[in-house]
């Protein structure tokens, strides 16, 4: 007899992973069914995909509650674990209007009234939902649809927490997926699920130790599907590339990947200082070198326009595929094209630049080296931001061996340190590859064949 699963999609990460993969192929080849609850713009008929809409109407009060919850327990991971470092995820509100200082002093009464009590606040959102009229419509979806499993392909959405209470309420069970690398530090878990997905052996280690009360037994180790297309590249797509962006098999290119503007406030400055190495490289060395340039597909600004045309004569810019669907970071969605386009620009480049970012693993899916910046701006306010701060971050604990990427400690290294990874690419491969496999379960590629299986294996045994 045929399964049936509700698969929450609140964003465009879950679209990306579950949606663009082969995750719903491979569910269909076991007689599993699979009906999308859709919160993104993204239209899955497109797909000839089962959907359900998903409000993102949530009570003011949740989300409150939420930003409480996550400062609390923040607070109580730095004393736990005696490390300041905690502190440095929380983002402080800057109140605008009378509405938001009023927001503010609720949240701020909030975070006094359940100050050490994380168990409390979670009840206190959970019964804000339950009052709600997202939670009524959620029971009566899944009264209607009768799904043999809930899963989540998120853990940290606001919107994702009526039908995951919904669905507990009618002894449906419950999974959610943690979607990256560095969310669980970050308190970001607002859903009680009775399974979790997880990238690998180090963020199963990690749930637990954030969250003793989760058995091991409850934890899948699956790896995650966002790396898959880089192993799906087809040669007509890497033909359609050459034209379109004119690559020349005579030139090495810099890839530089963009940050979003909180990450990297003055990331123009580091795409300059590239830039700037390029061009000394291409005047003193033999070597063609032209720097390609992709944006992070939530970044708005013009901050890097300056750049752009000041060195338009060797860097050729790779606007992502995504679709804005309206002004905040939140509306814009990725497209299938998007991690074609993704997988086509590492794997024309000798070496991927940027701050900090996961796309270290991203490069090494195709044997190339990364580069990270690792030098602060000028004139930015280290109170507030730093590349040390980056750095301290408790995800990149998770690097076996410092040479797993190189790094750029100022301005007048950076060529130096371009060649340096042009000529000695292996080693730095190796090392990523090290740490890649420590971040995420291997073979890669098999990700969503083991998030199946593990689908399969919940819905077999019955047991929850």
């Amino acid at each position: 007899m045929d399964k049936n699963i509700l698969v929450i999609l609140p964003d465009g990460v879950g679209l990306k992973n579950f949606g663009f993969s082969n995750f719903v192929s491979l569910l269909d080849e076991r007689k599993i069914n699979v009906t999308f609850w859709n919160s993104t713009p993204f239209d899955l008929e497109k797909l000839n995909f089962n959907s359900i809409n998903l409000s993102k109407e949530i009570p003011p009060k949740t989300d409150l509650l939420k930003r409480a919850k996550i400062d609390i327990e923040l607070d109580c991971f730095s004393n736990k674990f005696n490390d300041d470092v905690y502190a440095s995820y929380k983002f402080p509100s800057v109140p605008r209007g009378i509405k938001s200082q009023i927001k503010n002093k609720l949240f701020n009464y909030y975070k006094i009234k359940y100050k050490g009590k994380v168990n409390r606040i979670q009840d206190a959102i959970d019964s804000s939902i339950i009052k709600s009229d997202a939670y009524s419509t959620a029971l009566k979806i899944l009264q209607k649809e009768k799904p043999d499993l809930v899963f989540c392909t998120n853990q940290r959405a606001s919107n994702a927490i009526a039908p995951i209470l919904a669905a507990q309420s009618l002894n449906i069970p419950t999974a959610c997926f943690i979607f990256s690398w560095d969310n669980l530090p970050k308190a970001t878990k607002i859903i009680d699920t009775n399974f979790y997905f997880v990238w690998s052996d180090f963020m199963k280690k990690e749930l637990v130790k954030y969250y003793p009360e989760i058995d091991v037994e409850q934890i899948k180790v699956v790896g995650t599907p966002q790396f898959e297309p880089h192993f799906q590249l087809q040669e007509r797509d890497v033909e359609k590339f050459y034209t379109k962006y004119q690559i020349c098999h005579e030139t090495t290119y810099i890839l530089f990947s963009g940050d979003d503007i909180t990450t990297s406030p003055k990331d123009e400055e580091y795409l300059e200082a590239v830039c700037e190495a390029v061009t000394k490289l291409n005047v003193n060395s033999k070597l063609k070198l032209n720097v390609l340039f992709r944006p992070c597909p939530v970044d708005f600004s013009n901050r890097y326009d300056e750049v752009l045309n000041k060195y338009q004569s060797i860097i050729t810019e790779i606007q992502p595929y995504w679709e804005k669907q309206g002004d905040s970071w939140n509306t814009i969605s990725p497209t299938k094209e998007d991690a074609i386009l993704l997988a086509n620009t590492i794997n024309v480049s000798s070496l991927v630049i940027n701050l900090g970012s996961s796309m270290v693993f991203d490069a090494v899916c195709h044997n190339k080296p990364t580069a990270y910046m690792n030098f602060n701006p000028r004139g930015i306010d280290v109170k507030r931001w730093s590349v040390e701060k980056i750095y301290n971050f408790i995800h990149f604990q998770s690097m076996p061996n410092k040479d797993a990427v190189i790094w750029l400690n100022n301005k007048e290294e950076i060529a130096d340190k371009i060649l340096e990874g042009l000529n000695n690419s292996e080693k730095y491969v190796t090392n990523a590859k090290k740490w890649f496999e420590v971040i995420n379960q291997q073979p890669a590629d098999k990700a969503s064949e083991r998030i199946v299986i593990a689908i399969n294996q919940i819905l077999s045994d019955g047991v929850f």
